[in-house]
């Protein structure tokens, strides 16, 4: 498998941490967010460690920069060996207070993108019969929370998307590894008031960074479809 990574939502969190731990590791790693300075200056960083890195800012759920981001990642890099699905949105509302804008947010970010990014990155992967997905679901994946409705069901669909893909492209030397982190210490949880956890206890982004790195390190004859990960004692 080419040892060449491209990570959405790749900035800031887990993405940040996935694209160093990745490039610590040896591969190229292709990135991409929404905000073009600081897409440079996460490629400037990873090159600064001696990393081959590219990337382009993108919305990942809109078909055009999707296709665009993918092109100048392959050009760049060579074509993509390993894809890690991260980009997300949290917006925890109580139901009643929770807009349609809100939840088409949630969708087109959680979920949409999940497919658009995956369209873009499987042909090549087919071809060579070889590869790596994966996607970063969370707990509320296989439980809700008050406040969670659009999260929890956005969250839900990578689930059943990822499933169903990993049965699709297994036979073709493909993987499908979800990961569903719980709490993690990140930006994404910082910002919702109706969710309060002691940052010196939950998950660090590093955590899961660490658990993604092992589960694609494994032999490709070995797969690990599903890990759930909590912080010990929350």
């Amino acid at each position: 498998m080419p040892k060449i990574a491209f990570i959405t939502g790749a900035t800031e969190g887990i993405g940040r941490a996935t694209a160093l731990a990745l490039g610590r590791a040896g591969w190229a790693v292709g990135v991409c967010a929404r905000t073009g300075p600081k897409v440079d200056a996460l490629v400037a960083e990873l090159g600064r460690e001696g990393i081959r890195a590219a990337g382009a800012p993108a919305d990942v759920s809109q078909p055009g920069p999707v296709e665009r981001v993918v092109a100048r990642v392959t050009e760049a890099l060579g074509e993509i060996g390993l894809l890690v699905n991260n980009a997300g949105r949290l917006i925890a509302r109580p139901f009643a207070e929770l807009t349609l804008e809100d939840w088409d947010t949630v969708m087109a970010t959680n979920v949409r993108s999940l497919y658009l990014v995956t369209r873009a990155v499987l042909p090549a992967m087919r071809r060579r019969q070889e590869g790596t997905i994966v996607n970063v679901a969370s707990l509320a994946g296989r439980n809700g929370f008050p406040g969670g409705t659009a999260y929890t069901a956005s969250k839900h669909a990578v689930l059943g998307f990822a499933r169903s893909l990993m049965l699709e492209v297994r036979k073709e030397g493909i993987r499908v590894i979800t990961v569903c982190p719980g709490s993690v210490d990140t930006a994404l949880l910082h910002d919702q008031p109706m969710l309060r956890s002691d940052p010196q206890r939950i998950l660090k982004a590093e955590d899961v960074a660490d658990v993604i790195l092992h589960a694609v390190s494994l032999p490709p004859r070995a797969l690990v479809s599903e890990l759930d990960l909590r912080p010990t004692n929350p």
